[in-house]
């Protein structure tokens, strides 16, 4: 991110139509990165994610959200998958979402601070998502143009109560998140 970017006001203008964008579940993925016995990483993904964009007029008038269902997870591994799952580590009986709100929109052309709330299970912490801006593209046979986005950031697992296995994972997990919105129907058209 440049220092322009965090300086960026609120009233940007975000280089999109106004209006609620929808997912493309088909073309987005949420991915994380954990070290592990601190010599090595482990990556994943959560399959499960419903997401809103809501453009407004500006940065400030505009939010995501996401829901992530945390048995969803996927590493690779089903046997690890199932032991992440179970009571002593994830409780998705307990926890079975990650939800994220945004509170702030800021930055300008291809470049944006996503600021937000992420809650897994009873715990809300503040979380700040780096995001770039991948362009507005037609999809073909598709009147509903397409905007991609990558966004980046990191939480610490004991903020959350997830402080399961000390030593063998690290604190720290690592987010990618690529996705793909749907342009509103309703829409302008290009031109």
């Amino acid at each position: 991110m440049t220092s322009d970017t965090s300086a960026a006001t609120a009233t940007t203008a975000l280089p999109l139509p106004a209006g609620s964008w929808e997912i493309d579940p088909f073309h987005s993925a949420v991915n994380f990165t954990i070290r592990h016995l601190g010599i090595s990483k482990v990556r994943g993904r959560f399959a499960e994610v419903t997401a809103g964009l809501v453009v407004g007029e500006s940065a400030e008038t505009s939010s995501v959200t996401a829901t992530i269902a945390l048995a969803s997870i996927d590493t690779g591994n089903t046997d690890r998958d199932a032991h992440v799952r179970a009571s002593d580590l994830l409780d998705v009986e307990r926890r079975p979402t990650m939800t994220f709100r945004s509170t702030r929109v800021l930055g300008k052309e291809d470049e944006w601070t996503l600021e937000g709330e992420l809650t897994i299970g009873d715990v809300t912490r503040p979380i700040t998502l780096a995001v770039e801006f991948g362009g507005l593209q037609a999809f073909p046979g598709s009147p509903r143009r397409h905007a991609g986005f990558e966004a980046t950031g990191e939480i610490k697992r004991s903020d959350y109560g997830l402080d399961f296995g000390a030593g063998l994972l690290g604190d720290v997990v690592k987010i990618q998140l690529d996705m793909q919105f749907l342009e509103p129907e309703d829409a302008p058209a290009e031109g």
